[in-house]
């Protein structure tokens, strides 16, 4: 059976077993305890992770205390904080593990040398930041021109899963609304 990074690669460009034992030596493997955190705010983020298994939260915290999830990140995504990873800036965000996670991680300086070596890398990512964008501008027009009710419904359809792993109050930080408000929802 082909390695999963392998597969999810192979949905954009194809690679020979070599290209693919060259792109994977460029990756660290590690495993994260429910809880723990892969980035947190202030410190700069050298790593871009995909997650093999598990669930993570991509979040800040306001000036009031209150929590803001910017993202979920599951099992065949990317997630890390993006402006400080490619700006080497300090990062504006935290992101943890909701259970526990398997990932693969590469740094910005193997990404940078795996793409200037393997072009095929490069469209991949490309294409991978493209997809990432869509999703950001759909979520921001959800934001502004649905109802919560209408937000949630579409969160629903979109990631059934996400529901049977995520605490209703994470869904409700994910919405920018109140547990309260999110119970109502589902009365």
């Amino acid at each position: 059976m082909a390695h999963p990074l392998r597969q999810h690669i192979e949905e954009v460009i194809s690679l020979t077993d070599a290209e693919f034992d060259f792109v994977l030596s460029h990756f660290e493997h590690i495993h994260k305890r429910k809880h723990q955190y892969i980035v947190q705010e202030g410190e700069i983020v050298n790593k871009e992770y995909w997650i093999i298994k598990g669930c993570l939260k991509s979040y800040f915290v306001d000036n009031t205390g209150k929590e803001h999830i910017l993202q979920f990140g599951m099992e065949n995504w990317w997630i890390t904080d993006y402006e400080s990873f490619v700006k080497q800036t300090k990062s504006k965000t935290s992101i943890d593990c909701i259970e526990d996670s398997e990932l693969l991680y590469i740094s910005f300086e193997n990404r940078d040398k795996l793409t200037t070596q393997m072009h095929k890398m490069e469209r991949f990512w490309a294409k991978k930041s493209k997809i990432g964008r869509i999703s950001l501008q759909n979520r921001i027009l959800s934001l502004l021109k649905n109802s919560t009710k209408e937000s949630y419904d579409l969160l629903l359809e979109q990631y059934p899963k996400l529901f049977q792993r995520v605490p209703k109050k994470m869904i409700a930080a994910y919405l920018g609304v109140s547990r309260e408000t999110l119970s109502r929802l589902n009365s």
